[in-house]
């Protein structure tokens, strides 16, 4: 019953295509769940140690690191996963199709009226105890107002992601009433499963929320074990609410024992981790690796994505001469980026993925759909390029400085070629490497240098319109402005016609495109790796917001076929 590899050769002959995703049999009275054992994981951000535990802090990876533990108001509805005969991928790093959105702490919803959105929670969730911070207790509303009090009033939050909302009260002890100023279309992501919307309960007032020894929630497991840059493990909530509908049927949830992060710097150290069976599960690698697994140790199974982090180069459209938008239109043609997907990648991506992602549906505009103006940014043509910028005053060129993480072997690989793609035309650029730490905070306090390569995530297709181009936001690193763009994009969160939505979401996409104050770069297919002693699992990753929690909580782990295979 188990699945077989796919041979190398099919997955090579869908290189350009769209993903080919693999589908676990249905389980069987006969082969019903198995219970104990850790997992160990190296996750899609196996290089980084958690950012904060604090949720004033409004880290974007936040939900990755307590979300084990700490639940939400909505999640995704996993058995509609392809690996359980849905249709759902579950890999986009924060969007979740209303279809398939399922009520986690939230019983049920209803708009009361236009403006008043009525939440009931479950009864019976529990906050454990936990020594020194609270005793157990059950989940009520006023956890839920306070949290949203707690994080609206953080001075590090986004100032614009919460302004559609005027208050939150609860009406009785398992019921939340969010009163509207406007309509927001992100109202299921902002305060549901988005990244800043994980229930705290109101007993953290007062305490050190920064150490991890005080992350709690209602969650599967709990966070007992934390070593900055090698470990992060959970233990099992025993007590935890949630079941998992089986064809043994219901299976109290979470199945293992333990859910391990490894932390690992290096990228041949955690590939030799996952050959070797130190981990079980590799979320995320780059094709060149993948290639070399696939031939080594072909008992591995796989899944193939895109990215749902767009890469690009941030150029600073408040400093000379990037505020220049023929300088910034030179930049993009000088690069050959059909050569980055035909030989850097091998193949494994798509030309143009991002600010908008395929998975959107029909807010995603191919790039032969386009307009010219924007299709000339992804061919390559240096001789338009220089003349470009001779009629911008720089025949000769310019220099400036471009920034990267160390912490991605990717980008440090890409960079070089596209410096010397930048060569040709007499721009010279400057390669920068920060350590993670340094390289995000330099973009947050808006100290990054003029140029800066780095990865965002598409998050919805309005979402992917406000961080990138949306005056003032923090993840807006080309520092780009435009008032008329910024009043259509209200517009576009405001109305409730889809239709209408979808339009005023291309047109926008088209405009931010066609400014480039971004090099856009193509996007790459990425890899998850796991041993077949890994079941109820089929490469899924988020089921919300960068949050793996209720897909963990769901996999068990063969213990026989793992020891057969001469692991322990």
């Amino acid at each position: 019953m188990r699945r077989i590899f796919v041979a190398l050769l099919a997955l090579l002959a869908t290189s350009c295509g769209p993903p080919r995703w693999e589908t676990l049999p249905e389980l069987s009275p006969a082969d019903p769940p198995q219970r104990g054992g850790e997992l160990n994981v190296g996750t899609v951000y196996v290089t980084l140690s958690a950012l904060s535990w604090d949720p004033a802090d409004w880290t974007w990876k936040s939900n990755h690191d307590t979300g084990m533990t700490r639940e939400q108001l909505f999640s995704a509805d996993l058995s509609q996963a392809v690996s359980r005969g849905g249709d759902q991928h579950y890999t986009l790093d924060a969007y979740i199709p209303p279809e398939v959105m399922r009520g986690e702490l939230a019983e049920s919803w209803e708009w009361e009226e236009p403006l008043t959105l009525a939440v009931r929670l479950r009864r019976g969730v529990m906050f454990p105890e936990r020594p020194g911070f609270m005793k157990a207790r059950e989940l009520d509303a006023e956890d839920v107002v306070y949290t949203y009090e707690y994080v609206s009033s953080s001075p590090k939050r986004i100032s614009t992601y919460f302004q559609h909302i005027d208050r939150v009260e609860a009406r009785d002890s398992h019921t939340v009433v969010f009163h509207f100023k406007t309509y927001n279309t992100e109202w299921a992501y902002r305060f549901g499963y988005g990244y800043y919307s994980s229930i705290i309960p109101r007993e953290s007032k007062g305490k050190d929320l920064r150490d991890w020894k005080n992350v709690t929630g209602t969650g599967p497991f709990f966070l007992d074990r934390y070593v900055q840059g090698s470990v992060q493990s959970f233990g099992r909530n025993p007590g935890y609410w949630d079941r998992d509908v089986t064809p043994s049927g219901e299976q109290a949830l979470p199945y293992l024992d333990r859910v391990t992060y490894r932390i690992i710097k290096d990228e041949a150290t955690w590939i030799t981790a996952l050959r070797t069976g130190k981990l079980d599960v590799l979320e995320i690698m780059r094709w060149s690796m993948a290639k070399h697994l696939m031939e080594t140790t072909p008992e591995l199974q796989w899944n193939r994505w895109l990215a749902t982090q767009g890469t690009s180069i941030a150029l600073r459209t408040d400093r000379p001469p990037l505020n220049d938008v023929r300088v910034r239109r030179a930049l993009n043609m000088a690069i050959n980026k059909q050569e980055i997907v035909d030989l850097a990648s091998e193949g494994q991506a798509e030309l143009m993925a991002f600010p908008q992602h395929p998975e959107f549906g029909r807010y995603f505009q191919p790039l032969g759909e386009m307009p010219e103006s924007v299709q000339e940014l992804f061919a390559h043509d240096p001789e338009k390029a220089k003349a470009l910028l001779k009629e911008a005053g720089l025949p000769d060129g310019f220099e400036f400085t471009v920034q990267v993480c160390s912490c991605n072997p990717s980008h440090m690989d890409l960079l070089p070629l596209i410096v010397d793609a930048w060569s040709k035309i007499g721009v010279r650029a400057k390669i920068q490497p920060l350590e993670y730490a340094a390289f995000l905070s330099a973009m947050t306090t808006q100290t990054h240098s003029e140029g800066y390569l780095f990865e965002q995530g598409h998050v919805s297709p309005t979402s992917t319109l406000r961080k990138n181009f949306e005056t003032g936001q923090i993840w807006n690193p080309a520092m780009f402005s435009d008032l008329a763009f910024d009043a259509k994009l209200s517009r576009a969160f405001a109305t409730r016609d889809e239709e209408e939505r979808i339009r005023l979401v291309r047109e926008l996409t088209i405009e931010g495109m066609d400014a480039a104050p971004y090099v856009w770069l193509p996007t790459p297919y990425v890899y998850t790796a796991w041993w077949p002693w890994v079941r109820n699992y089929g490469g899924e990753l988020r089921a919300g917001a960068v949050r793996p929690g209720p897909i963990y909580s769901r996999v068990w782990i063969d213990h026989e076929l793992k020891k057969t295979m001469g692991f322990r």
